[in-house]
């Protein structure tokens, strides 16, 4: 289930953000204003999410109502109005996922995790969520983990895959440290 947009979950004290990007973008499309849903795409593939100051730039640029950016960005399910995890895990959760176990690997996840199924880990990690289909039901259960179809998951291995994913991070901080 999308989360509903909140105004204040976006930017963060601490946070702050590069608009260069952002012009760029706006700039390839200047004065075309059919090109919102482009521009919202590679928006939000330059900064991970849209939050509310990336929205009113565009709208302010492009001279579309933020009311209308805010219509589009609602009603397509590839925007993200939050920031997300540095690894999406998306779990099926479609007839063939389900009677094949999904619900079980969703509970350990859950609890892995520490959240629930449409939520980002506090340290931005982890963002889980439960799709309906991923069109891959011969592989059933299956996930997609950071763009990589998953198959014949077990609750076990899913645990093993957000372990391993973990390491990564920790040796890769290390490495940066």
């Amino acid at each position: 289930m999308r989360q509903l947009y909140r105004w204040s979950d976006t930017v963060t004290q601490e946070e702050t953000l590069d608009f260069a990007p952002l012009e760029q973008i706006l700039d390839r499309y200047e004065g075309q204003q059919s090109a919102v849903i482009p521009v919202l795409q590679q928006a939000q593939e330059a900064f991970g999410y849209l939050p509310r100051p990336v929205l009113e730039t565009i709208g302010r640029r492009m001279k579309v109502p933020l009311s209308r950016i805010y219509g589009i960005v609602t009603f397509y399910s590839q925007f993200c109005l939050t920031r997300r995890g540095r690894h999406i895990i998306c779990e099926c959760n479609g007839t063939a996922c389900h009677v094949r176990g999904a619900v079980k690997i969703i509970n350990a996840v859950e609890k892995e995790l520490g959240i629930r199924a449409g939520e980002t880990t506090p340290d931005y990690e982890f963002t889980y969520e439960v799709v309906y289909c991923l069109g891959s039901c011969a592989l059933a259960p299956v996930a997609v983990i950071d763009g990589q179809v998953v198959g014949h998951l077990n609750p076990e291995r899913m645990v093993r895959i957000i372990r391993s994913l973990n390491e990564k991070n920790q040796q890769q901080e290390e490495v940066n440290a």
